[in-house]
C-alpha cells in the first residue's frame, strides 16, 4: 500500500512524500509525489500516530472495571482522535478490584482487539500521598510495597509498563529500584516530596512527573518540591494535561518553554465519561459529575479527570498556547515512545517502524488513522 501527501511530517518538517506500507510496517519513504498510489491525501498533513500514556477510560469504560468488551470498545474508538497506542491507567482502589482489573487488561491484550495498540498498563497508585491524593480514594492509599506490587505484576501477566507513586512514601526507594531494575517506568505524582527527595528518587531510577502542576505542592522560593524538580531537571520527563482546564494554557506554555522539548509528554488523563453525555459517573468507587466544560468533578467540586481528545490537545498547545508544532507533536508521539523504551518502532514516520499514521485536517480534526497499516478510522 502506498499513501502520499504534499505535507508528510519527516525529520521536523512537512515535505511532499510517499509512504509504502507492508505487513503493518513502513517499508519505504520516498520524497516527492507519484502518479500511482492507493491513497492521495492532497495537502492534508500526515503525522505519526499519537500515543497516550495516561488515560483511565472512555466510552463508558473504566480501567478498574472487569469489562473486556469495554476495553475493546475504548481501543476501537481511540483512532477517531488519532491515537494509535495507549496505556490503560488504573486508579487507587482495594486490592481485589485492582487484581481483577489488571487481569482483565492482560486477557484482552492476549486476545484479539481492534484499534489502538495497548502498550502496557500504567498503575497510578495506590502508593501515593494522602495530602495530594486529589480525587484518588483516600481509604485505599498506602505506602509503597514491593511484595504488593509483585502481586499486581502477577495479576497483570507482567504487563505493567509504568507506575505512579509518591517517592516520599517509598521507603529507601525500594519499589523505585525494583521497577527500574525490571524495566518499568517510575512516575512521581500525587506527592508532597521535597526537592531533595525527588532528586534521590531520580538517582534511584525515577524518570517522569505525573501530570505536572496537578497533585503536588505549589512552587515556592524556599521549597521547590516536585514541581520545581520538573522544571529544572533536564533528564526528567513531565506530563501535561493539555485541556486548558486542569492546567492553564499559560502554565502549559511555560512548561514547554522551561523544559527540553524532548522530555514533555502530553496526556489525556481521560475518564470513562469521555465520549459520553454530561451526567453522573463513577471513578474509583466514588461518584463524579461530567460538566458541559468536559471536565469531571467530585460532588464537592474537586477535579477528577479530563475528557480530552489528544488531537484537541495538539490544537490547544499549538494554536492557543503558541507552542511550536514540532515540540507539541513530539510530546504525544516520539517522547512517550522514548520514555517507554519503544522508540525503535513507535513515535515517528520512519522505515521499519509500525505504520501508525494519522491524516490530519488543518483544523486538527482527524481525517484517517492507520494502526499498523490498517485503516482504523476514516471520516469518509
Amino acid at each position: 500500500m502506498k499513501i502520499q501527501s504534499e505535507r508528510v511530517w519527516l525529520e521536523g518538517g512537512f515535505y511532499p512524500a510517499r509512504i509504502t506500507v507492508e505487513n503493518g510496517t513502513i517499508s519505504d519513504i520516498t520524497p516527492g509525489l507519484g502518479a500511482t498510489v492507493d491513497y492521495d491525501y492532497g495537502t492534508r498533513r500526515i503525522i505519526p500516530g499519537l500515543i497516550d500514556t495516561h488515560a483511565h477510560g472512555a466510552w463508558d469504560y473504566d480501567t478498574n472495571e472487569n469489562d473486556p468488551e469495554g476495553l475493546r470498545r475504548w481501543a476501537s474508538h481511540l483512532p477517531e482522535e488519532g491515537v494509535t497506542a495507549f496505556c490503560p491507567t488504573t486508579v487507587t482502589d482495594e486490592n481485589a478490584t485492582l487484581l481483577t482489573a489488571l487481569n482483565n487488561i492482560s486477557q484482552v491484550m492476549d486476545g484479539r482487539y481492534q484499534g489502538a495498540e495497548i502498550l502496557g498498563i500504567h498503575l497510578e497508585g495506590p502508593f501515593l500521598s494522602q495530602k495530594y491524593r486529589g480525587a484518588q480514594p483516600e481509604k485505599h492509599i498506602r505506602p509503597a510495597s514491593v511484595s504488593e506490587f509483585q502481586a499486581f505484576e502477577q495479576a497483570s501477566g507482567n504487563r505493567i509498563i509504568a507506575v505512579t507513586l509518591a517517592p516520599e512514601e517509598d521507603a529507601a526507594f525500594a519499589l523505585t529500584r525494583y521497577c527500574t531494575q525490571h524495566g518499568i517506568v517510575v512516575n512521581m505524582g500525587h506527592s508532597d516530596a521535597t526537592f531533595e527527595q525527588v532528586l534521590a528518587a531520580v538517582a534511584h531510577g525515577a524518570k517522569n512527573v505525573t501530570h505536572v502542576y496537578n497533585g503536588m505542592a505549589k512552587y515556592v522560593n524556599r521549597e521547590p518540591g516536585l514541581l520545581g524538580a520538573a522544571f529544572c531537571m533536564d533528564s526528567l520527563y513531565g506530563e501535561i494535561i493539555a485541556d486548558g482546564i486542569f492546567v492553564s494554557l499559560v502554565s502549559a506554555a511555560n512548561l514547554f518553554r522551561v523544559k527540553n522539548e524532548d522530555y514533555l509528554i502530553m496526556i489525556s488523563d481521560s475518564m470513562k465519561s469521555k465520549g459520553c453525555p454530561p451526567g453522573r459517573y463513577m471513578f474509583g468507587g466514588e461518584p463524579m459529575i461530567l460538566g458541559e466544560d468536559g471536565a469531571t468533578r467530585r460532588e464537592n467540586g474537586v477535579l477528577v479527570g479530563s475528557t480530552l481528545r489528544l488531537n484537541r490537545g495538539l490544537y490547544n498547545m499549538v494554536e492557543r498556547a503558541m507552542v511550536p508544532f514540532s515540540a507539541a507533536l513530539k510530546s504525544c508521539t516520539l517522547n512517550p515512545a522514548r520514555m517507554l523504551g519503544l522508540d525503535k518502532r513507535k513515535g515517528k514516520l520512519h522505515c521499519g517502524f509500525d505504520a501508525d499514521i494519522v491524516v490530519l485536517e488543518d483544523d486538527y480534526q482527524v481525517n484517517t488513522t492507520f494502526c499498523k497499516g490498517v485503516i482504523a478510522w476514516s471520516r469518509h
